[in-house]
């Protein structure tokens, strides 16, 4: 059972931002940064206020809760907006995802990183329903339009079971990969899934 003390999530935030967009894009890179070093349990808005040299009465001003900040952060610093990827084929598509979310990350540290938060969000729901509805839910409403897209290109049948599990396919990729092979799932290994997994699953 979680030992957090902070604030339940209130979502969607609704308040105007006091800050300025870079201001905004350091502190989210900040909090990446210190989520990585210590974990989402020993995560505190005091290390957040000390290492982003804010107040605490900011923070909870604009995101209301550690859960809200964290996930908040981790969609503002994805290095790909799936809502932008639109190469004209599925495949395109799909490839540029993994390529543009491979740039400048490093796939070790991103799954551990995100292994951690899966676990942490087991033992606690306001960060588990802040990972839903700010993260997970935004992105598959995404991958939705991409397959609407190759839908109406004849690329995929209308009435293909496959697309729904779209979402776990990538996201299996990225979990089994180091517990199978002891390797992180990197954009070669990625890019090689896509053809040989995703899309014959699809029937592209």
């Amino acid at each position: 059972m979680s030992t957090s003390t902070e604030p339940a999530v209130t979502m969607p935030r609704s308040r105007r931002s006091r800050l300025t967009p870079e201001r905004e894009g350091e502190l989210y890179e900040a909090v990446v940064d210190l989520l990585a070093e210590v974990g989402y349990d020993s995560l505190t808005m005091d290390a957040v206020a000390a290492r982003t040299h804010s107040s605490k009465a900011t923070l909870y001003r604009q995101w209301k809760s550690k859960p809200q900040l964290v996930v908040t952060a981790l969609r503002r610093t994805k290095p790909v907006c799936l809502q932008d990827i639109n190469t004209g084929s599925l495949r395109g598509d799909l490839r540029e995802m993994v390529l543009l979310g491979g740039e400048g990350r490093r796939p070790e540290k991103d799954a551990a990183l995100m292994r951690g938060l899966a676990h942490a969000a087991h033992e606690n729901p306001d960060l588990q329903q802040a990972l839903r509805e700010l993260l997970i839910l935004p992105e598959i409403a995404a991958l939705d339009v991409l397959l609407k897209r190759a839908v109406d290109r004849g690329e995929i049948a209308p009435d293909c079971p496959a697309m729904s599990y779209l979402p776990h396919m990538m996201c299996g990729a990225f979990v089994a990969r180091p517990l199978i092979d002891d390797a992180p799932a990197d954009p070669d290994y990625l890019l090689t899934y896509v053809d040989a997994v995703v899309l014959p699953a699809l029937g592209a």
